[in-house]
């Protein structure tokens, strides 16, 4: 048995591209990183998804987890500085919720686990999950009515809901609920907490959602590449903004565009698309073909407004010292005109 110490549920705030120039219904708004995480030691396609944990003692000693395709987990501070390595193999993507941590590891064919100390902010695997299917690809976490629960994604097409933890328990002993499929390979997901809500990117055709309410329920199209709203292939990392004060939003990765859309989630519109550019003041190369990403909608120093890291493909050239790039979301807000400051 595993045990570990939870802090308590919070709102959180996780068609093939055209060679033909796009026909957008908005502006691609360009917004510089604010700083930059330690590039990957090798070259080659390492770094793929990262994760957000928030210090509720020590915001500024808040945590980034990023995965490193090949050989396991990096833990970063918010300046970008490496603290931690931890090598559990073949770990594709991480998410977390409070101190538990899950991540899609091809090593081991599972689940892995990880706990993060409240006091001392120290990244320990706990470990692992065997799946059924083979390459456990994607995966998110969200808290469902006090339930830790964990989707991994898989490249067939399939999508599993795991629940992890009970609310008022310490035990972590996974158990599987329930599968579905959809028509092809998926990768990046993310749950909203508030809505009670899957959302799950299949690379090729767009992105869907889950109705966890319902447990009959199957996947819904919310935006496919084909309504013209920004997507390209591959759909990859998705995340999202929410202060639990009315406004939320999703952010989905465009990959081979270089670029990211952002939805309304109180109307379930997409209301905008933006680039993360180079900051040459803070010598900062542009992001492109971003995978995996994460937003933290708390305070942090320097993100009054919260934090979105994306995954950069190369540092500066393609599969060179990947890492991720940190961008301010007051800089989103200002470029898309949205507002955060009431209740909707």
């Amino acid at each position: 048995m595993i045990r570990i110490a939870l802090l308590g549920p919070i709102l959180l705030m996780a068609a093939a591209c055209s060679t033909s120039p796009d026909v957008l219904p908005f502006e691609v708004m360009p917004i510089p990183a604010s700083a930059e995480t330690d590039g990957m030691p090798e070259n080659g396609d390492r770094a793929d998804d990262p994760a957000i944990w928030f210090n509720r003692a020590a915001p500024n000693k808040s945590l980034i987890l990023g995965t490193n395709k090949e050989t396991g987990l990096y833990v970063y501070n918010l300046e970008g500085d490496i603290l931690q390595f931890l090598p559990v193999g073949r770990l594709n993507n991480v998410d977390l919720r409070e101190n538990l941590a899950v991540g899609s590891n091809d090593e081991v064919n599972g689940l892995s686990w990880f706990t993060i100390d409240a006091d001392t902010a120290i990244v320990t695997h706990l470990g692992d999950t065997p799946v059924a299917p083979s390459e456990p690809y994607g995966v998110c976490a969200g808290l469902i009515d006090g339930v830790f629960m964990a989707s991994p994604t898989y490249k067939d097409g399939t999508v599993e809901i795991w629940a992890a933890l009970n609310e008022g328990t310490e035990e972590l002993r996974p158990i599987l609920k329930r599968t579905l499929q959809l028509p092809g390979q998926l990768e990046g997901c993310v749950y909203h907490e508030p809505s009670a809500r899957l959302f799950i990117g299949e690379e090729e055709r767009g992105i869907w959602v889950l109705d966890l309410a319902n447990p009959e329920a199957e996947p819904e199209a919310f935006d496919m590449i084909a309504d013209g709203n920004g997507l390209v292939a591959d759909v990859e990392g998705l995340a999202i903004w929410d202060r639990g004060e009315g406004s939320a939003y999703l952010v989905a990765s465009a990959q081979a565009a270089d670029r990211f859309v952002v939805y309304d989630l109180m109307t379930n519109t997409p209301i905008g698309i933006f680039t993360v550019k180079a900051n040459a003041i803070n010598m900062i190369d542009a992001v492109t073909h971003t995978d995996g990403l994460d937003i933290s909608a708390h305070a942090l120093p320097a993100y009054p407004k919260g934090l979105i890291i994306v995954q950069d493909d190369g540092n500066p050239a393609s599969e060179q010292a990947q890492n991720f790039k940190l961008v301010d979301w007051a800089m989103v807000e200002k470029a898309l005109e949205i507002s955060t400051t009431n209740a909707r």
